[in-house]
């Protein structure tokens, strides 16, 4: 019987701002995860990465199934309701039109799911990203699963000599989902070419070409350009299952070293280093920085272990400190140059709104003939 895991991730209310939920509206959601433990799901876990709640839950038998989503959107509903009793900053707006206290709509639920049958061991990764597009896992996931410079075991296990095939997605596409197919190595440098505009392309699934089975699931969906303002899922989830014919652990971990700049960061509309931080940690400077937390399981005929948090080891505050000084180097430059998005990607519509006036006021000088 196939086990399958389903991670989503949401802003329903946060304290003081865009900064973190409240442990009553956290409580609110695992009441209803726990009342459909052992009945609709096997398991889950809860935990917060900024001002986004992450829940996970494990169920076997039909994987298409849609009553275990559902089951979790209405555990955010009800956290959703005391966010508004508390009068937190934008209750319920990533579920409702204009959220359940008339904040402004957000940017919807980040989804992802994965389905397999069990190994022996069982080991998985759940990512999540805060203030930032599914296309910040564009780099980790890349150097992670096909860049033997960080991966070694792409070169010392026989199980992972073929390499890994790619799911990628246009994200800007607007009519359908529309995605291409890339297998490693031998498409290396088409990956580079289009994982490096993570505003525009995004990885979704990766599967090992030795086994045919897949190892990472992201909650990657389409970007909605409505009258200017970019609509989608940002602070995506990843789900990863490592080991045996995928990369280690310590593989997977290894790239967010780099806490590479992403687009996101306060207003969505900046560059920021993605700066690994521990479970449940909430964001501070300039709204961020933009930040990767990680819960570590393994899954035994649907029953999960305790997470294990692996940034929370004391190597990584050594990065922290890094991602710090990269994310106090780049506001330094305001809004100047790359320090903020181009205005094609620009997630707030106010810079649009202030283009189309100030279109009107341009003057085109007329060559005088001699």
């Amino acid at each position: 019987m196939k086990t399958t895991i389903v991670a989503m991730r949401a802003d329903i209310g946060s304290v003081g701002g865009h900064l973190q939920p409240s442990e009553q509206v956290i409580s609110a959601v695992r009441q209803v995860l726990e009342e459909n433990k052992g009945r609709l799901i096997d398991d889950f876990d809860i935990h917060f990465t900024g001002d986004d709640i992450t829940v996970l839950c494990t169920h076997q038998g039909d994987p298409q199934q849609p009553d275990v989503q559902e089951m979790i959107w209405n555990a955010f509903t009800h956290g959703s309701h005391v966010a508004v009793e508390q009068g937190l900053y934008g209750a319920g707006q990533d579920l409702f039109e204009k959220g359940i206290s008339g904040a402004t709509k957000g940017l919807g639920p980040a989804l992802a799911q994965i389905s397999f049958e069990e190994r022996a061991n069982e080991a998985f990764m759940v990512f999540s990203i805060d203030k930032a597009l599914p296309g910040a896992f564009n780099l980790p996931l890349y150097l992670a699963f096909a860049d033997p410079m960080h991966c070694a075991g792409l070169i010392l296990s026989h199980r992972m000599r073929k390499g890994f095939r790619f799911q990628i997605m246009d994200v800007v596409y607007k009519a359908h989902d529309r995605a291409i197919t890339l297998e490693a190595p031998e498409d290396q440098y088409n990956l580079a070419a289009l994982l490096r505009d993570e505003e525009r392309f995004a990885i979704r699934a990766i599967h090992s070409r030795t086994t045919e089975e897949q190892s990472v699931a992201v909650s990657t969906t389409r970007l909605h350009n409505v009258a200017g303002i970019v609509l989608g899922k940002d602070d995506p989830v990843a789900i990863v299952r490592v080991q045996d014919a995928f990369p280690a652990a310590g593989e997977v971990l290894a790239p967010f070293a780099i806490a590479a700049h992403v687009s996101g960061f306060l207003r969505g509309s900046h560059h920021g280093p993605l700066m690994p931080v521990g479970l449940n940690s909430g964001v501070s400077f300039f709204d961020g920085p933009p930040v990767v937390s990680c819960a570590a399981y393994c899954i035994h005929n649907g029953h999960l272990t305790s997470a294990v948090d692996p940034f929370k080891h004391p190597f990584w505050d050594q990065i922290r400190a890094r991602a710090a000084d990269k994310a106090i180097d780049i506001r330094q430059q305001g809004f100047f140059g790359n320090a903020m998005q181009p205005f094609e990607s620009l997630g707030y519509g106010g810079i649009v709104r202030i283009l189309n006036e100030l279109d009107e006021r341009f003057v085109v000088d007329t060559p005088v003939s001699s």
